[in-house]
């Protein structure tokens, strides 16, 4: 079989892949021998997939179903093996190998075209809230993760450039940053964090009803884990006359559901939300940057 990559893949890893990087070039390759290494049989690659690995469905030489990711380095595929065995199938996703080929991965296999996305909207973020709070657990010892300091602190040079860059943009910024600062300056707990939780992040099961995939894991505050969650279907709540309204309830309704402070998940909402929208204008994404921009201001 060839394994073509999904364009939304090459589309994604294109806008940020390094000068000179091949991984998507020997992709193919890489896919063959990861099959043939576990004597796997394909039945097909997932279709538009992911933004940062290719994903197949197979099944092993006994006949169970699963999944065979390969993701490039960039993409801290070793980070997701390491939470992926420590939380062992509580509420994610479970390793059929924990030690493998690096930036390889076998899972075991959900149903991946059945996300919560596909229930009425207050029903998803309440499944969704659900399933993220078995994930947050005490780290393991001498964890190989990022803190939330360390991860956006990179984010804000990030931003701090494009401001410079692209004026227009700085008052958020400049907004989102202080945010930041004050967040990081008392952290309430310390806890082991899916990193880029979304209802799409969260598949049907049959082990439990819903399980959570493709963690980009990060240790810190769970407020900074739930702000991603809150801004989900941006597109519908820009398209509403009460879309702010809505989202300042959002936050309200999470925060206590989760017992999170309302002003931290307001606070890491907001930066999250300015740096996703610096980063697509940055790379040439204007109508999301616009979107979620929009969305920001409203916090």
């Amino acid at each position: 079989m060839v394994f073509e990559p999904p364009k939304r893949l090459v589309r994604a890893l294109g806008e940020t892949a390094p000068d000179g990087d091949d991984w998507l070039e020997k992709l193919p390759e890489a896919a063959q021998r990861a099959v043939a290494l576990r004597e796997l049989t394909v039945e097909r690659v997932q279709v538009p997939g992911g933004r940062s690995s290719l994903v197949v469905l197979v099944r092993a030489a006994d006949g169970t179903p699963a999944v065979l990711k390969l993701a490039p380095g960039r993409a801290r595929p070793e980070a997701e093996r390491a939470a992926l065995a420590h939380w062992a199938g509580r509420g994610a996703v479970q390793l059929l190998e924990e030690f493998s080929t690096e930036g390889v991965l076998l899972l075991e296999r959900l149903h991946p075209d059945v996300s919560v996305r596909s229930l009425p909207e207050a029903k998803a973020l309440l499944e969704a809230a659900g399933t993220l709070r078995r994930l947050w657990v005490e780290p393991p010892p001498g964890f190989p993760f990022e803190t939330v300091a360390e991860r956006t602190g990179r984010q804000a040079e990030a931003m701090r450039a494009r401001a410079q860059a692209a004026p227009e943009v700085a008052p958020l910024v400049e907004v989102a940053l202080a945010a930041r600062e004050e967040l990081l300056a008392a952290p309430p707990e310390h806890r082991l964090l899916h990193g880029t939780f979304r209802q799409s992040k969260v598949l049907a099961g049959e082990r439990m009803p819903w399980l959570a995939v493709g963690p980009d894991p990060v240790v810190g505050e769970c407020a900074f884990d739930l702000a991603r969650l809150v801004r989900d279907r941006v597109e519908d709540l820009i398209a509403q006359p009460s879309g702010a309204a809505t989202t300042r309830r959002r936050v309200k309704r999470l925060a206590e559901s989760l017992d999170v402070d309302q002003e931290r998940l307001r606070g890491w909402t907001l930066f999250r939300a300015v740096e996703s929208g610096v980063r697509a204008g940055r790379v040439g994404r204007p109508r999301d940057a616009e979107l979620l921009l929009e969305f920001a201001g409203w916090l």
